[in-house]
């Protein structure tokens, strides 16, 4: 039997299916390395015969998204404590050792590792409970969205079909009450029986706003078309159900905007990230998802890094001054970042400003954005340094 350690590092490669632990003293030799199913009893039988290597293990963990949820929470029920290294630094440090085979196992060691050269790494909490709840809503509301698009796009399909002149009336993406009216209405003859007084009527017992406006363009439309196409019964009847299913997906990302809206506002930094135009609580949600632990970023260059916002030189012998957006970044962080500088832009203030000295300076609309992203990035980071909101006047330095 090996001699019992006094310290040692446990590198677990978090998976679906099954998790890969491997532990190493503090020579870097691996001392137990094992597959590890992701279920209750499994993992408890691990988490027995761990501890017995050691007088102390450090347990370090790559979390992601719900794969690691049930190891997380029993680590947390036996007083274990497990520190985040981050996937980002997982993959730029398989370069330093040997092999370019990838595996869980060899994923697992470089975990162990880097926990056992690094104290730096942030320790799994509250915080990273709350930024893993975050994940669930965010993912969660991305598919609605995706859904609800791929359904928008169907319902035009088939409406083109049957009643063109109804389908360009309306944005169906936006119009609550063009999406109303198809619950009841879908072909032009059914419209034009109706009449505009009584389908006014209709549309405002149901709470349509501007229901007489609705009304007028639905008519018009019929009045446009007085053909009988082919299959029209039945597109009604899908017409129909979509309407209704693009409603209730409507109601459904409600609520979950509410939940996420929520969950982020008891963020400790919350209200610094919300501070900054254009960053409202669901962009807000997904930046404290795809950033990942704020403490990390050495500087603001790190942090724009990360997001894709910092060009990096590709030379070629003569060739020099070649910039280029990196290959690895977070898109995830980079699509927040210009979302939110697209908001920004909206209304007046300095990012407004900056946008259009951009602008004048001869930069595109996208490159314009761009350069505002990136400085958008290095405020944010300041700000969550300094642990103070956004103002548009510049913070008053104390006089030494």
């Amino acid at each position: 039997m090996s001699k019992r350690q006094a310290r040692v590092w446990a590198g677990i490669d978090a998976g679906k299916g099954h998790h890969w632990a491997t532990v190493v003293d503090e020579t870097g030799a691996t001392l137990w390395s094992q597959k590890v199913d992701n279920d209750e009893s499994a993992i408890l039988t691990a988490m027995g015969e761990i501890p017995d290597l050691a007088d102390e293990v450090r347990w370090a963990v790559d979390i992601s998204g719900t794969s690691s949820a049930l190891l997380l929470a029993l680590l947390a029920a036996h007083d274990q404590q497990a520190v985040d290294v981050p996937g980002r630094t997982v993959n730029r440090m398989s370069g330093a050792y040997r092999g370019e085979a990838k595996t869980d196992a060899r994923d697992a060691y470089v975990i162990a590792e880097t926990a056992r050269h690094r104290s730096d790494f942030a320790t799994i909490d509250a915080l990273a409970q709350l930024a893993a709840d975050l994940a669930l809503l965010t993912a969660h509301r991305t598919d609605l969205v995706a859904d609800r698009v791929r359904m928008i796009n169907r319902l035009r399909d088939v409406l083109t079909g049957v009643f063109p002149a109804l389908e360009r009336a309306f944005d169906y993406s936006a119009h609550k009450g063009a999406l109303v009216l198809l619950t009841g209405y879908q072909t032009p003859a059914a419209i034009r029986r109706r009449g505009r007084a009584r389908l006014t009527a209709w549309l405002a017992n149901r709470s349509v706003r501007g229901s007489d406006a609705v009304a007028a363009t639905a008519l018009e439309a019929a009045q446009a078309q007085q053909t009988t196409l082919p299959s029209e019964d039945v597109a009604a009847q899908i017409l129909a159900d979509l309407a209704i299913q693009i409603l209730d997906l409507d109601d459904r990302l409600k609520r979950i905007d509410k939940q996420i809206r929520e969950t982020f506002r008891s963020h400790p930094q919350a209200e610094i990230i919300e501070s900054l135009p254009g960053m409202g609580p669901i962009l807000g949600a997904e930046f404290v998802v795809a950033a990942g632990d704020l403490s990390a970023y050495a500087d603001a260059g790190h942090l724009a890094s990360a997001a894709g916002l910092v060009p990096v030189p590709r030379d070629s012998g003569r060739r020099t001054g070649n910039l280029h957006r990196p290959k690895r970044y977070s898109r995830r962080l980079r699509r927040v970042f210009y979302m939110s500088a697209q908001t920004s832009i909206i209304r007046e203030g300095p990012n407004r400003d900056f946008y259009l000295k951009k602008r004048g300076e001869g930069c595109k609309h996208v490159q314009a954005v761009i350069a505002l992203t990136r400085r958008r990035a290095s405020v944010l980071w300041a700000l969550l340094r300094d642990g103070r909101v956004f103002t548009s006047a510049p913070p008053v330095t104390q006089a030494a």
